[in-house]
């Protein structure tokens, strides 16, 4: 081999290795930002003391300072008969404070699918995580009941158990309601998904694990979406007694952290619940996202001075660690929400730990706030952890640092004087707009956490809304399990569009359809935009007496689509559509490509004008040739749109040309032949004379027949409309005479706008060669029942040949039609059209008030508005739409909305006996001594 072939064969060596390095440097890459990617907060639940229902009041009791901690209410226990604040004896607390949730007995067992007497053995605190995680879903704009069958994760912070240890007996099969193994288990049973179901208890970090935990499983890809959450009732007083005698409960019931007058902490319920996303999901998906994970940590004290003593070093070392996975400096975190806890030697190590480690390269001008929600609403243990991350969370999207209550003087073991640290309070507040912040949480038994948070980038909120259509009418949609909670529904809605007005309608709109469940009551508001019209709406439906009625969700009502004939074609039917419906715009072009070869002009610039030739003659449109051809094309795109938007029918009936249409949306025959079709008739009767005439009479039949017997040969019966309209067709002098022998009997008449006489004996001259044209095509048999025109019956077969011959010529029996209809049980006829003709005629097939009967389009009438009125009310008679296909061409944003309205009602386990806590105490009393003198 030559030096210079060696020479080659060495450079292509060197540069398929490079090659390879490339490729194995980009998948690399893709591996360590998988493993580091930050993970989107994009929604929230909540339920803690003081009333706060939602994370809007959690921001208002923190930002004013507020204080939730209230007595012990007298349905927990007796407090009196427990406290003692000398602590003179070993089963006394110190303490007859707490931060309580108002009727922790009542649930709303109904709208979860469980009996009232198995949800009074289910533990409250699954209860309380089944609302709020659904209200954490709405918050995030998802509809819970859509996450059916996906890797969505739970994980679930609890730590107590007080309602399986305040039963007498336990029920029968109760364990799956008792275990706090089943917390999480019981969401994702109930949300019917498949990624991770864990139950975390590391004592008051046990909410901040799972956020640890729920951000490993989404980086690994285990789940696509996380629900996490803390929760914890508090229903005995024996952890208050334990505590006070261990001296960790607060006197006062105050958790004073970081003060000098610092004694303890006040124990605390509540629920918090999470939704998290990777965040190259979450923008991919449009979410509304609320804050960045970027990193988190968990380790433990090892051995320190005590099993429940923590440990500055290791507090140091999990904050480290924290800030080194999340890729933040130390001297970037503008804000820490502390563990807390309020007790002397836990504050001033917990600040020691944060000083130490978030004060390097910290200069004076770069301040961190430092704060605790503990002092809010107490020490809520296992779901302490999440109820600090959503202040937090809270912080970074208002872009300030609420005050910290308690706080006069700082602990005299704590020195953050002369430094960057700030501990905000009412008299003293800091002006600190945070970008990262720190959220800690500690387990007593030595397990510590800490997370890093980023402010939610502005931009991937405003980006998705640029360059969408502007629409003039907007659909909203509420439903609920029951009557009075849909009415509830709408007042909050109402309500709560008064308090937040900067809210757009058309995201307000975008999130009640695609991020709720719909429920079996339901209504539907269109709204033009304006907002205090709205909000109107919204109070009349929740004050109005009128009952919505329930539709049968196993019995959906069946639909008929009737597709309308020749004679109701306009100049800019669609047109609306057309330039804002990309579907609809795509099946019309469709249309109009085809007919290319088959007409003289383009359809669509016969249609619109604006597209083509502006003094192109309006009537053009008028004549058969483009007549008809444009009604099949804008009804299929009709259909097209309908479908896409999930409403599709159970039967079609066609009026006319119009059953070309049905025809072809059944598979008898493709869309190309059934243009072909349409477009036929028309060139053949072109050669024929333009001598016809076709008149709607408004008399039965039996009149017409009589009317017109003496003209046979050259006028007959064209549609039988109804039990008073008929349409009578043929040579014009001959139904000129008719006419005026029916208007001299006072009849009225109208003149159809047609320019050839149908199903008439003026077709007869070009039967034959249609035929010709009907035999190069093959039929099938329709796929959904079909209503021959013909008949007015189902027709069974395949429409052949001899069918589509017969069906030019013999009359249209669409009374007859509608009658066969309704006695098969369809409540709903739907007119794919432009025009509302045929859904005028159908009503009065029937007697009144029998069916629904709605349009597509309305000639004289916005099309948008149309559409979303037959929408509307398809909607509130049970019919499921497609929603993420109706705003697919429109996104919007997600917005905050009120979350369902549960109808609670009580469910204690009274049939076995929650024993009253000082009864039971004084009864082992009593057994003592009892036992003590035998």
């Amino acid at each position: 081999m030559s030096r210079s072939s060696e020479t080659r064969d060495y450079g292509q060596l060197m540069q398929n290795a490079l090659l390879e390095l490339s490729a194995l440097q980009a998948k690399l890459n893709t591996l360590e930002y998988a493993a580091t990617e930050s993970i989107a907060v994009i929604g929230i639940g909540c339920r803690f003391p003081g009333g706060v229902n939602s994370p809007e009041e959690l921001w208002l009791l923190c930002k004013n300072g507020g204080d939730a901690i209230a007595e012990v209410p007298g349905d927990r226990w007796d407090v009196d008969a427990y406290y003692d604040p000398d602590l003179s004896s070993y089963d006394k607390t110190n303490t007859r404070w707490g931060g309580f949730l108002a009727n922790i007995n009542q649930f709303d067992p109904a709208f979860f699918g469980i009996s009232t007497s198995e949800a009074a053995t289910i533990d409250p605190q699954q209860r309380l995580l089944l609302e709020v995680s659904w209200e954490a879903l709405e918050n995030a704009g998802y509809d819970p009941l859509q996450l059916a069958g996906s890797q969505t994760g739970v994980f679930v912070g609890i730590a107590t158990c007080d309602y399986y240890k305040a039963m007498t007996a336990i029920p029968t099969r109760a364990g799956t309601g008792i275990a706090n193994s089943m917390a999480a288990n019981r969401l994702s049973y109930f949300l019917d998904v498949r990624g991770p179901s864990v139950t975390i208890d590391t004592a008051c970090s046990s909410s901040l694990v799972a956020i640890h935990t729920a951000c490993q499983s989404l980086r690994h890809q285990e789940s696509n979406l996380a629900l996490v959450g803390g929760v914890n009732i508090m229903l005995l007083p024996e952890v208050n007694v334990t505590f006070s005698q261990a001296g960790m409960m607060s006197s006062d019931g105050r958790c004073k952290s970081f003060d000098a007058t610092a004694d303890g902490y006040v124990r605390g319920e509540g629920c918090g619940v999470v939704i998290l996303k990777r965040l190259s999901d979450a923008v991919k998906d449009g979410d509304r996202i609320l804050a960045l994970l970027r990193g988190t940590a968990v380790n433990h004290n090892g051995r320190s001075v005590g099993l429940t003593a923590p440990n500055r070093l290791a507090q140091q070392a999990v904050i480290r660690q924290a800030l080194a996975n999340a890729r933040v400096a130390p001297h970037e975190i503008d804000y820490v929400e502390a563990h807390g806890t309020g007790t002397p030697m836990g504050d001033a190590i917990e600040l020691q730990a944060i000083l130490g480690v978030l004060g390097q390269g910290r200069t004076l001008d770069q301040p961190c706030g430092l704060g605790s929600v503990k002092t809010n609403i107490g020490n809520l243990e296992a779901a302490g952890g999440i109820a600090a991350f959503i202040k937090t969370v809270l912080c970074l999207q208002q872009g300030e640092i609420p005050p910290h209550p308690h706080f006069k003087t700082i602990n005299p073991h704590i020195d953050i004087k002369s430094t960057p640290f700030l501990i905000p309070t009412i008299d003293r507040p800091i002006d600190i707009k945070p970008r990262f912040a720190g959220v800690n949480s500690f387990g007593f038994g030595g397990t510590n956490a800490h997370i890093v948070l980023e402010a939610a980038p502005v931009e991937s909120q405003k980006s998705k809304v640029k360059g969408q259509k502007k629409e003039a009418w907007h659909l909203l949609t509420l439903s609920a399990k029951t009557e009075t909670a849909l009415r509830e529904l709408a007042s909050c809605y109402a309500d709560s569009l008064e308090n937040y007005a900067a809210q757009s309608i058309p995201d307000i709109c975008f999130t009640t359809n695609i991020g709720r469940s719909h429920f079996n009551h339901r209504h539907a508001i269109i709204s033009s935009g304006d907002l205090p019209h709205l909000i109107s709406q919204l109070k009349t439906f929740a004050t109005s007496k009128q009952t919505t009625g329930q539709p049968q969700p196993d019995n959906r009502p069946k639909i008929a689509f009737l597709f309308t004939g020749q004679g109701s074609q306009y100049i800019g039917m669609g047109w609306e559509l057309y330039n804002t419906q990309p579907i609809f715009r795509a099946a019309l072009d469709d249309c109009d490509r085809i007919l290319r070869s088959y007409l003289d002009r383009p359809l669509l610039e016969v249609m619109y004008p604006e597209l083509g030739e502006k003094n192109l003659a309006p009537y053009l449109l008028d004549e058969t040739a483009y007549a008809q051809p444009a009604l099949f094309a804008v009804e299929y795109a009709l259909v097209k749109l309908w479908e896409s938007w999930g409403i599709e029918p159970d039967a079609v009936m066609g009026h006319s040309v119009g059953e070309y249409v049905a025809a072809c949306v059944t598979g008898v025959f493709s869309l190309e032949e059934g243009l072909y079709l349409s477009a036929e008739p028309g060139r053949l009767m072109a050669t024929q004379p333009r001598e016809g005439q076709m008149v709607a009479v408004f008399a039965a039949k039996e009149i017409v027949e009589e009317a017109i017997a003496s003209y046979q040969d050259a006028v007959a019966i064209a549609a039988f409309n109804g039990p008073s309209q008929t349409v009578i067709a043929g040579d014009r002098q001959a139904v000129s005479a008719a006419i005026a022998r029916l208007e001299s009997d006072f009849i009225m008449t109208r003149e159809l706008n047609i320019a050839h006489a149908f199903h008439s004996p003026l077709v007869d001259p070009i039967q034959n060669a249609f035929e010709q044209t009907l035999r190069k095509m093959e039929f099938h048999s329709p796929c959904l029942p079909f209503i021959s025109h013909l008949s007015g019956e189902f027709e069974p077969g395949i429409l052949d040949t001899n069918y589509w011959r017969s069906q030019l010529r013999s009359p249209v029996r669409f009374d007859g039609g509608i009658q066969t209809l309704a006695e098969a049980g369809y409540e709903i006829f739907l007119e794919i059209g432009p025009t509302d003709t045929l859904a005028s005629m159908g009503k009065r097939c029937l007697l009144k008030n029998t069916g629904t009967w709605l349009s597509s389009l309305r000639q004289g009438h916005d099309d948008w508005r149309s559409l979303l009125d037959s929408l509307a009310t398809l909607y509130k008679k049970g019919i499921n739409i497609n929603w993420s296909e109706f705003h697919r061409d429109s996104p919007r944003q997600r917005v905050a909305l009120p979350t369902y309205p549960f109808q609670r009602q009580r469910c204690w386990n009274d049939s076995f006996g929650i024993r009253a806590y000082a009864e039971v105490r004084k009864n082992r009393t009593t057994e003592d001594a009892e036992d003590t003198e035998e």
